[in-house]
């Protein structure tokens, strides 16, 4: 019992049987191979990126290229081919054959004189402010339609047929009547304008008064009434004024009345619509038309301006510039003419628009500065030296 059995131990099997963990030992050579082996793969794909990566294309990519290729060498005259050329098969081969092209007239071409035609046929009858011939063709009682030409009549509302209040409306407007209209609105979404009769027969007045105010002429109106500034008349369909200030006697300018006065225009407006006269101009101008040019007059001096003298010319002023005073030098134009002094003076200019008479002494003298160093011999021979200058006026009228 005692005895041990020195081999016991060596019987000893670990506890649960389990195999001990196998660990897996690398040499220090094996080690080396390992390093040298990463360093050559590394030197392949850096050998590799250093190299043009090819592209992989698939079929169809190829063979886009490859028709793209051929096409290059077509020539892009040949387009335009015939229906004969389009049926036998392309020859790429024959780069340089010339084709006569022929063109021919289809559906998609159109001629450019019947564009035109086309055009004109369509373009809008009737633009605002322009003069049309037409006929009228029916007559409502608000007003009438006339026939001037478009796909649609012109309107005439009843208050555009003619100036003032139209009493026998039917009776004076008749269908197939023809007149002369103003477009006063552009058509509407019916292709239709409206016109007046009233508006064209107002701007031939305004035409007409504009063209006698030029002229100067004089005209007698009769006064249809008055307000707190002067009188009122009606010509030509337009309503003019006479300012009080502008009547010879203008105290008791309402009994004026129901009379008639020759007056001038003083002021034609016809964008503002406005038309003044004046009955003292008329008299100016009646006296303007009795002078004429190259005659000699003789007034006195009424004032003396920086620029000239005021030559009183009995009921009429004259303006003696300064530049048709003398050909000599001056210093002050009061060494020549003074308030008062009666002078002698030739006519140069007539204005009957503006009611102006320009005046000249200069050519009255035989030197320059003559005015200046004998005004008296100069005024007592103004007679015979205006004899002198009388043809330079008349040519001075037919260059006219």
């Amino acid at each position: 019992m005692g005895a041990s059995n020195k081999n016991a131990q060596d019987n000893i099997q670990p506890k649960g049987n389990k195999k001990p963990i196998q660990v897996l030992h690398i040499s220090k050579k094996d080690s080396q191979e390992i390093n040298n082996e990463q360093n050559n793969s590394q030197k392949d794909i850096k050998k590799n990126i250093a190299i043009k990566p090819q592209i992989i294309k698939d079929n169809s990519v190829k063979e886009i290229e490859d028709s793209n290729e051929k096409t290059k060498d077509f020539d892009i005259s040949q387009q335009d081919l015939t229906q004969q050329d389009l049926n036998r098969p392309l020859n790429f081969s024959e780069q340089n054959a010339d084709f006569q092209l022929e063109r021919t007239v289809d559906e998609f071409d159109f001629d450019e004189s019947a564009f035109l035609e086309a055009l004109n046929a369509n373009e809008p009858i009737g633009a605002t402010g322009e003069t049309i011939s037409g006929k009228v063709i029916a007559i409502e009682s608000d007003g009438l339609y006339v026939d001037i030409g478009g796909k649609a009549p012109g309107y005439m509302p009843k208050k555009e047929c003619g100036l003032g209040v139209i009493t026998n409306f039917k009776e004076k407007f008749s269908i197939g009547l023809e007149m002369k209209v103003l477009v006063i609105k552009e058509q509407n979404a019916d292709g239709m304008v409206t016109v007046s009769a009233r508006a064209l027969i107002l701007r031939q007045s305004w035409e007409k008064v504009s063209s006698s105010a030029k002229n100067g002429d004089l005209i007698n109106v009769l006064i249809n009434g008055f307000n707190r500034g002067g009188l009122t008349c009606d010509v030509d369909g337009l309503r003019g004024f006479i300012p009080r200030s502008q009547l010879e006697d203008g105290q008791d300018y309402q009994s004026f009345v129901g009379k008639n006065l020759k007056v001038a225009f003083l002021e034609v407006n016809p964008e503002s619509r406005k038309l003044v006269l004046s009955e003292k101009k008329a008299s100016l101008v009646s006296k303007l038309t009795s002078l004429e040019l190259g005659q000699l007059i003789e007034g006195e001096v009424l004032a003396v301006k920086p620029y000239g003298f005021f030559i009183d010319l009995g009921g009429a002023s004259g303006l003696l510039h300064q530049s048709s005073l003398t050909n000599g030098s001056i210093r002050s134009l009061r060494e020549v003419f003074r308030e008062g002094e009666i002078i002698k003076a030739l006519i140069s200019e007539i204005d009957l628009e503006k009611g102006r008479i320009g005046l000249n002494t200069a050519l009255l003298e035989n030197s320059a500065g003559e005015l200046i160093i004998d005004k008296q011999k100069v005024m007592q021979e103004a007679t015979e030296r205006a004899l002198k200058t009388k043809a330079l006026f008349n040519k001075k009228e037919q260059d006219k």
